[in-house]
């Protein structure tokens, strides 16, 4: 079975484990019961799953004998999935044929660019997710949001729900405390500059923030911050679609969030390390100044 349909019936709550949804990194514990829907793929698909992936190698921001830390480019799925064929993993896997262990150690958002993660052996990935798991890693990234962030707002601690659209697509929303599917989820915010309104642009004011994530949840910067009034530049599910379309003319392409900075623990030596990556030009030129 081709691994981008495994990822699309473990998201779309096909895979079950003692009939709870479960995510892709779940691990199964013995005596768990675990039902698999009936798969079947067509020779069109079976086809191009079986292309391989085109060789690519990433900007770096360290690697030694146990980890890559690369700067990840937004448009690229981090592995292939729902409608991707491949991702930054596969396309590492072929650029490296003599490394016998790539995997990756966490996600990030197709349209998400930064920090991310792959593990060269398996003791180093089992370390790192523990510490994603157990919230002990540094996540922090740079979003440019619409309006004026309140100084005073730097706390969202709003439960997340995930669904599926009629179209299969995942969406996310906030819900409320006493829904028994909802998430607890914490956003920290954190204003780094404004910009007042641009009307004769038909730009409204604009913030950029550090936001920090304690918990790492399908969605999360994106739905808390849009459910407080002040959408992501450039979001395309969460987003003001319309100021989006005025952006894209100014050069404005690609939703403005950044994998920024993150701190975790070496899987070696247990030394605390801290990985910065630039914000991208194209990103960057639209940092407020005022």
């Amino acid at each position: 079975m081709p691994k981008t349909h495994v990822y699309r019936i473990i998201r779309s709550g096909e895979v079950r484990i003692n009939k709870g949804r479960v995510s892709a990194d779940t691990r199964v514990e013995a005596g768990d019961i675990v039902r698999l829907p009936p798969v079947r793929i067509s020779d069109k698909v079976a086809e191009k799953a079986e292309r391989p992936a085109p060789a690519r190698e990433f900007p770096i921001l360290l690697e030694d004998e146990h980890l890559i830390a690369l700067d990840k480019p937004a448009g690229v799925a981090v592995h292939g999935g729902s409608g991707v064929s491949f991702g930054v993993i596969e396309q590492l896997r072929q650029a490296r044929p003599a490394s016998k262990f790539l995997e990756l150690v966490h996600r990030l958002d197709r349209e998400t660019s930064g920090i991310l993660l792959v593990a060269k052996k398996r003791s180093a990935l089992t370390h790192l997710q523990d510490q994603f798991r157990e919230r002990e890693t540094g996540k922090t990234y740079l979003a440019l949001v619409t309006g004026t962030w309140p100084a005073n707002k730097k706390v969202i601690d709003l439960p997340l729900h995930k669904y599926l659209q009629a179209d299969g697509e995942r969406r996310v929303r906030v819900t409320t405390a006493d829904d028994p599917d909802g998430m607890r989820s914490i956003t920290l915010v954190k204003v780094r500059s404004t910009a007042a309104a641009r009307p004769e642009q038909g730009l409204p004011a604009m913030s950029l923030l550090e936001v920090t994530i304690k918990t790492g949840r399908t969605h999360q910067i994106r739905v808390h911050l849009a459910s407080q009034g002040h959408a992501i530049v450039g979001d395309d599910k969460y987003g003001d679609f319309d100021l989006n379309k005025r952006l894209q003319k100014q050069g404005m392409k690609r939703m403005f969030l950044h994998a920024w900075r993150l701190q975790f623990n070496h899987p070696a030596s247990g030394e605390r390390v801290q990985l910065i990556a630039k914000l991208p030009p194209e990103l960057a030129d639209f940092v407020p100044t005022a």
